[in-house]
């Protein structure tokens, strides 16, 4: 869909909107039991709704292409991820308020733990304590490169960023991270001839902090992924017409919501802290991103049985999401992240929408094979905001 058209047809209205994405919502069945996640999740809030709402299944990127969360996100918020690509540096950095300048290259960091043969056993660090990754930052802030300044700043629990400022750098490195167990972190590589000066930089302040975090057994190494520049992207507020807010606590969806020119509001770690500042704040936007973290937190640990309890935490809290009353809610996700497969997965994500307009089917539980049986089919993620501005009758006719 051409945002250049939404543009011109989003209209004003009093209608509210609320876009709710579980991370990592989809699943696979589990083998000894032929039953994915939602449907081995005890959920009548969430099949409740599912019986009054249209029903089906999002497409982030394309089949068998596995989203990232941010291409997953932008797809929620209307934009086509192929067309407005963006490094996960780039939004960790501007989720934690800090200000990119022209031609900062910025990375997702992870603390990592290596053993005696440098071979990656845990890519997380066992999820580390924040105020030890801010420990771990200090140490990493004395190294220099050539060609760059090295900024380092602490994100959360195993989350750092890097950023490399100076002349002449592009975003244009590969990642360290294999994303694999059992195998060495990779060398950065430059992936056109103008990112070699940053492919260098980046190797210098691998090696350099490798004898630093050598004693700290826990995250004793460093991986690095999503490098790039703040991409030039067309703001949701404007092309929608909408006063938006996002209401996250993870740092990273507050920079995809702030990259996008939504409002983020300060909110607290839990998902009960997250549908407090939505009851506060409800008079003050006319839309809504409303982030759940726990689904994808346990798939990406492989614990089935996690995952189940997380979906069952956010079904006990919907009444009171609905108990505002908006006018339209989409409840969907990112992307899938099967515990099966302990990562993101390319499966398409349940999807529903709910308004006085969007008229029911004959879905009446909200899991991956019913979903798939909507009213609304197998959707590109990109395809779902005019559908919700549509039924917040916030479109105008198009044509005579």
């Amino acid at each position: 869909m051409d945002l250049g058209l939404l543009h011109d047809l989003a209209q004003p209205n009093t209608t509210k909107i609320i876009l709710c994405s579980l991370d990592g919502l989809g699943g696979l069945p589990r083998p000894a039991t032929g039953k994915s996640e939602l449907e081995t999740a005890r959920l009548p809030n969430l099949h409740a709704l599912a019986k009054r709402s249209a029903c089906g299944l999002l497409r982030h990127v394309g089949p068998g292409i596995t989203p990232g969360s941010g291409p997953g996100h932008l797809g929620l918020f209307g934009y086509d991820p192929l067309q407005h690509p963006v490094g996960r540096g780039v939004l960790e950095a501007l989720g934690i308020d800090f200000h990119l300048k022209p031609g900062d290259v910025a990375a997702r960091g992870n603390f990592c733990t290596v053993d005696a043969q440098g071979r990656i056993t845990d890519r997380r660090a066992g999820r580390l304590a924040t105020d030890l990754c801010v420990k771990l930052c200090e140490k990493l802030r004395s190294v220099t490169v050539d060609f760059a300044e090295i900024v380092i700043e602490p994100v959360k629990e195993h989350r750092f960023v890097l950023v490399l400022r100076g002349e002449g750098l592009s975003g244009r490195v590969s990642e360290t991270d294999p994303q694999a167990l059992g195998v060495p972190p990779l060398h950065a590589r430059a992936l056109d001839p103008s990112a070699e000066r940053a492919a260098a930089a980046v190797n210098q302040f691998v090696e350099r902090a490798r004898p630093l975090l050598r004693d700290a057994a826990q995250a004793n190494m460093v991986l690095l992924r999503g490098f790039d520049k703040q991409p030039d992207i067309p703001l949701f507020p404007g092309t929608f017409r909408l006063r938006a807010a996002a209401v996250a606590a993870y740092p990273m969806y507050r920079g995809l919501a702030r990259l996008v020119g939504m409002d983020v509001l300060d909110t607290g770690p839990t998902f009960a802290d997250e549908i407090a500042t939505l009851e506060r704040h409800w008079a003050d936007f006319d839309f809504f991103f409303l982030h759940y973290k726990d689904t994808d937190k346990a798939g990406e640990d492989g614990d089935f049985d996690a995952k189940v309890a997380a979906l069952e935490r956010f079904d006990a809290r919907l009444p009171d999401v609905l108990a505002l009353g908006p006018d339209v809610l989409a409840v969907s996700g990112d992307h899938s992240t099967p515990s099966i497969l302990a990562a993101h997965g390319w499966q398409p994500v349940p999807a529903l929408v709910s308004s006085a307009y969007c008229g029911a089917d004959h879905v009446s539980r909200f899991t991956e094979r019913d979903c798939a049986g909507g009213a609304l089919g197998i959707l590109p993620a990109q395809d779902l905001m005019p559908l919700l501005m549509a039924n917040a009758l916030r479109l105008a006719k198009y044509g005579a």
